[in-house]
């Protein structure tokens, strides 16, 4: 492959012209452009290129790419590509994202004015916090100022095949894209999940290996497509980039392993019936399992093709095995069939995608993923069928023999309906501890996330809900507010009327912010002490400091029964409000709400003390009633 390419780009350089990709020009109107008919692409020279000696190159140095689509296969070619971006008389600030998240390493260099005015690293070898922005693709936000054309290099180096699918967004019609994207991902991995618990469940109750292998398949397949496509980096090991290409070769063999035992299982192809087809089948385990051992000790390189050939060799022959035992009126190859119809075919057409005989489009990168999940279906069906059928099987051999022998006949029918009661009484037992579970789940997420003494929820609940907050108002730049309050002269109450009043009193204030704290995004909860905090997104200053007003009012104007004593509380409260810089921000935040509290404190208690943003003024504004 590599010496055709070379043989390739040598004749292109004889006997170019000078045509080249056209310049993109970004309008106000585009949410999103696919950059395939816009790309030069050169293969760097063994020895290397720098980015100045590349910009030194003259134009009949570069290839226009006539393809659908950028996809050159498996090879150790490193290669550039270059485009022009014209944002017309307005400035702009599209995404570019590189839709194949298993590259090793991509350099962006961005040339305007004459030079480089920006180099970026991206690349699965790198842990997944460095990128610029943290998605399963390759995202890189561009400067498109007024007038000012952008020139953009990328050196492009893998291991995997080099498939570089790049578009241009509108960031607004990225991210809704892209949440479509995650809901089908969503809806795929649940159905999966779903297909795990099930068969997991059935095989404990009967004891059928096939279930297990069958488990073992569909836990396996998941893995490699999240692996291949960059979700496992992201959520599963982010920072083990070793392992990042190794688990793609492991898992797509832990596919080949599993699926083969139960296809000889499920099928009934085994050396006393079938002796060839069983060789055939057990020699391609063998080699899946020695590659799973070889993806720990040898370079992704050295591995992925070798694995992509024996994936697509297994796929036909369990395909074959599907078809052959269907025409031998094996009843349960019909399922079999049509599911591996659809998995198989999906694996094949991915795999003929990384050979370039197939373009890389929305059908052959999603082809396995659809494929699995139909076939994941049926194939759960299938089993069910051949269990059904087994046991209709048994009990029409047990009729037979009843009908011969009528004293064994009344034995066997005893037998049957305890059989039959017992797994009744199994199946409505493990529906009743699933239930149990269930129940028992919700009420330990529910106890470890509330306070026992006020029934606000606590800090545990709040320091996590506080960071995803924090996470969202960063992305969507919205500002965040954190009220603090602590009742005054808790200590001195306490002391008074003793800890079991004290309890009485906090569960009194709590019931008070309850009743402020409304907004279903928002979150009140019990600090520590005699201390609570409130979290309101979405919230600019003036808002919270309403809120916080409100709850210093109605704790003054409450009154506590102590005996027949009536007392009045009251809290001080510190506010802070920011749009967060970066994700990690929560700590600040909290600080400067936690410093406006103790200045109110400070100053006589019983007043909502603001303390605003660096950014902003840095006045500190002290509200007392």
């Amino acid at each position: 492959m590599r010496f055709l390419t070379l043989i390739t780009v040598l004749v292109w350089l004889l006997v170019t012209t000078g045509a080249h990709a056209d310049t993109l020009t970004w309008s106000d109107q585009d949410r999103r452009v696919d950059l395939t008919r816009y790309l030069d692409y050169l293969i760097e020279p063994p020895d290397g290129l720098g980015i100045e000696q590349i910009r030194a190159l003259p134009p009949s140095a570069w290839m226009d790419n006539h393809a659908e689509s950028i996809n050159f296969g498996y090879g150790e070619e490193v290669f550039w590509f270059r485009l022009t971006i014209n944002p017309g008389s307005q400035t702009f600030t599209p995404l570019l994202e590189i839709a194949y998240p298993v590259l090793d390493r991509i350099d962006a260099f961005l040339v305007r004015g004459g030079g480089v005015v920006e180099h970026q690293v991206l690349g699965d070898k790198l842990p997944f916090h460095q990128r610029p922005v943290h998605h399963r693709n390759f995202l890189l936000p561009l400067a498109l100022p007024a007038d000012e054309p952008l020139q953009l290099y990328l050196r492009v180096e893998t291991t995997s095949s080099m498939q570089v699918p790049m578009t241009l967004w509108d960031e607004a019609a990225f991210h809704a894209s892209d949440q479509a994207g995650s809901i089908a991902e969503g809806v795929y991995f649940g159905i999966i999940l779903v297909m795990i618990l099930y068969n997991l469940f059935v095989y404990l109750a009967v004891g059928e290996r096939s279930f297990l292998y069958y488990v073992g398949y569909i836990t396996a397949m998941p893995l490699f497509l999240a692996s291949l496509r960059g979700l496992s980096f992201q959520y599963l090991w982010p920072e083990a980039t070793w392992w990042n290409d190794q688990a793609i070769v492991a898992f797509l063999n832990l596919v080949i392993v599993f699926g083969a035992v139960f296809t000889m299982r499920f099928l009934t192809v085994v050396p006393r019936t079938h002796p060839r087809l069983s060789v055939v089948t057990i020699a391609a385990i063998a080699m899946a399992g020695l590659l799973v051992v070889a993806s720990v000790l040898l370079p992704y390189r050295m591995l992925i093709v070798p694995t992509i050939t024996l994936a697509t060799l297994t796929c036909s022959l369990m395909l074959f095995l599907g078809v052959y035992r269907w025409w031998h009126r094996d009843t349960a190859a019909r399922y079999y069939t049509g599911a591996w119809v659809f998995m198989l075919s999906g694996g094949i057409v991915l795999a003929l995608s990384k050979f370039t005989m197939l373009p890389r489009n929305v059908f052959t990168e999603n082809a396995t993923q659809l494929g699995s999940a139909l076939g994941v279906i049926l194939l759960s069906i299938a089993l069910a069928d051949r269990l059904n059928r087994e046991k209709r099987a048994a009990f029409q051999a047990q009729q037979r023999l009843l009908r011969e022998e009528r004293k064994v006949r009344l034995t066997q029918e005893r037998s049957l309906r305890i059989q039959q009661q017992a797994n009744a009484q199994l199946e409505e037992r493990v529906q009743e501890r699933t239930r149990d579970l269930e129940r028992l789940n919700a009420q330990l997420l529910e106890l470890s996330s509330t306070d026992a003494l006020t029934g606000l929820k606590n800090r545990a609940h709040f320091d996590s809900a506080f960071q995803s907050a924090c996470v969202r108002a960063y992305r969507f730049r919205q500002p965040l507010s954190v009220l603090v309050v602590d009742i005054d002269h808790f200590k001195q109450f306490n002391d008074t009327y003793g800890h079991l009043v004290g309890d009485d009193c906090l569960q009194s204030v709590a019931e008070q912010i309850r009743q402020i704290v409304t907004r279903p995004q928002d979150l009140a909860a019990r600090y520590g002490g005699e201390e609570f905090v409130v979290l309101l997104p979405d919230t600019p200053e003036a808002g919270a400091v309403r809120v916080a007003e409100r709850i210093r009012k109605v704790v003054e104007q409450a009154e506590f029964r102590v005996s027949d004593d009536r007392i009045r509380l009251s809290v001080s409260i510190g506010v802070a409000t920011l749009i967060p810089d970066h994700a990690e921000q929560t700590k600040e935040l909290f600080e400067r709400a936690d410093a406006a509290l103790y200045r109110a404190k400070a100053q006589g208690r019983n007043r909502v003390q603001v303390e605003r943003s660096p950014q902003a003024d840095p006045v500190v504004t002290s509200i007392k009633r």
